[in-house]
């Protein structure tokens, strides 16, 4: 191979402020392997193999928006390549120059939030991304960063006590053995801000002007910077597996043992991870991770925070993109039912022609869509809200945290004074696909939102699904839940629903 086959095929990354090069690496190799295997970094532990547990967990530091941005993914499910361009910050990256704890790590040793060890590695990761992106964070915020974490031994509350005594002992250094590793996000210290300035310069100094290729006996790996050169990939290699967040591949390889055979990734395109608001759109490309996508969206849609934040847990969010669960095509998938209720089209990049169609027309049949050969997912839009409309969806699960559904159901109504101007209902888990309840939406267009309304609607569930049937939930629990789902819209949306709630909330705050 000549100098520039061998830039395009090296997979480059920092590694404690040294650029560590991967050459003839397996794409499908994923980034715990490389840890464990090949660099003899054994503090992050494999756990699950399918990025439920937290124990692989490490932060991936990247340029972004004149700075950096310090996210927690899972080792464990992320293929070597996505690390190119990007820095790796590991359990054994965060001791000081002088062998001393990070902040993170002291604070969990004096709180005792540590027994067996075997999870602790992925908490510290955890802890450590959440003391680099948050200055004072809240109790719930503190939840939600480690609801990607599970242990068996310390019940949590010591892990939790640990996070918020990070910053007082981050405070406690003095500056001028504050480095930017060590400051946590809104530090005032000019050394560390200087030395996170010098970090995404040799972050930019990093990026890649070429393409990744890499040529395996498994299959190639492409990973091109452009979306007309993503899209003359795709026109040449139909067959090739596109890869977005590899929070579902990564599965296919580490439990099932599969070959993927030619990847197309998406990560690299800049076109593709871009967001815009329209006069009329949310727009969304297919590589913006779900992190992001599901931030824009709560802004204009508040109903959806609480149901994202128990989408999947954030390692896996801040891998997996918004695009990619839609192509994925999952009856179960919690995004696809909220969009369809909100109107959402999805857009088609084929070459260099591009269509866009309603997404709910995307979902021929279990996993089966409408993209023709050479086809993917390129954008999502969303409409804005209207006036007078209101909008809820609910995740049913076992567990609050990191659970599949059994069914979500996403409402949307326009209002016009007591009656129904327009409905929208889509359910994921009560079929194939995720799917539009058209004889509900019937009986609920232009009537008065009263009980008899409720009533009509609920019966008609029955004539738009025949639900599923498995070891989540009968067919018959899951109707009756749809149906109390409508219930409860009613109950939070018609007249008199807000007295209802607060009624509810003050129960729930005397019972608590």
């Amino acid at each position: 191979m000549n100098a520039d086959a061998d830039s395009a095929a090296t997979v480059r990354f920092l590694l404690d402020g040294e650029v560590t090069a991967l050459t003839d690496i397996a794409p499908t190799r994923t980034v715990l392997q490389v840890l464990r295997e090949d660099l003899g970094r054994t503090g992050s532990k494999e756990g699950c193999a399918e990025g439920d547990c937290g124990a692989c967990t490490v932060v991936v530091a990247e340029r972004h928006e004149g700075g950096v941005r310090y996210r927690a993914v899972n080792s464990c499910i992320q293929f070597a390549p996505s690390l190119d361009g990007k820095a790796l910050i590991t359990v054994e990256s965060l001791k000081g120059p002088d062998g001393s704890l990070h902040p993170v790590q002291q604070a969990i040793v004096d709180g005792h939030a540590s027994q067996c060890g075997f999870c602790t590695p992925g908490f510290v990761m955890s802890l450590f991304a959440l003391f680099k992106t948050r200055s004072a964070p809240s109790r719930q915020e503190i939840n939600d960063a480690l609801a990607g974490n599970l242990c068996r031994c310390t019940g949590y509350r010591p892990i939790v006590d640990a996070a918020q005594v990070m910053y007082e002992l981050a405070r406690s250094i003095p500056e001028a053995k504050l480095d930017w590793m060590s400051a946590p996000a809104g530090s005032r210290s000019v050394a560390a801000r200087g030395a996170e300035a010098e970090f995404a310069g040799r972050l930019a100094d990093l990026e890649r002007k070429d393409d990744l290729v890499i040529i395996h006996e498994g299959g190639a790996f492409h990973s091109p910077r452009t979306l007309s050169a993503f899209a003359s990939l795709r026109e040449r290699m139909p067959a090739a597996r596109i890869l977005a967040g590899g929070t579902d591949l990564g599965t296919w390889v580490t439990k099932q043992y599969r070959g993927l055979g030619d990847v197309l990734s998406i990560g690299s395109v800049a076109e593709l991870k871009r967001t815009a608001v329209t006069a009329t759109h949310i727009e969304i490309g297919a590589a913006v991770a779900l992190t992001d996508a599901h931030l824009l969206l709560a802004e204009h849609y508040p109903g959806l925070d609480t149901l994202f934040r128990r989408f999947a847990s954030p390692p896996i969010r801040n891998a997996g993109t918004l695009g990619g669960n839609i192509a994925n095509g999952s009856p179960i998938g919690d995004s696809m039912p909220c969009l369809i209720a909100l109107g959402a089209t999805v857009v088609l990049n084929r070459g260099a022609n591009r269509r866009e169609l309603p997404l709910e027309a995307l979902y021929l049949a279990y996993q089966r869509t409408a993209m023709e050969a050479g086809e993917f997912v390129s954008q999502v839009r969303v409409p804005l809200p209207q006036k007078e409309s209101v909008f809820r969806a609910w995740k049913i699960s076992k567990r609050f945290d990191q659970d599949i559904s059994t069914l979500c159901g996403a409402f949307m109504l326009r209002l016009d004074g007591g009656g129904i101007a327009e409905a929208r209902v889509a359910f994921g888990g009560m079929a194939a696909t995720p799917r539009r309840a058209a004889a509900c939406e019937a009986a609920l267009t232009r009537r008065p939102w009263n009980e008899a309304t409720r009533d009509a609607a609920m019966a008609a569930l029955a004539l738009d699904y025949q639900p599923i049937d498995d070891l989540r939930g009968t067919a018959r629990y899951r109707m009756k839940v749809a149906q109390n789902l409508l219930r409860r819209l009613w109950l939070e949306t018609g007249p008199g629903g807000g007295a209802v709630v607060t009624r509810l909330a003050d129960l729930r705050g005397v019972l608590a």
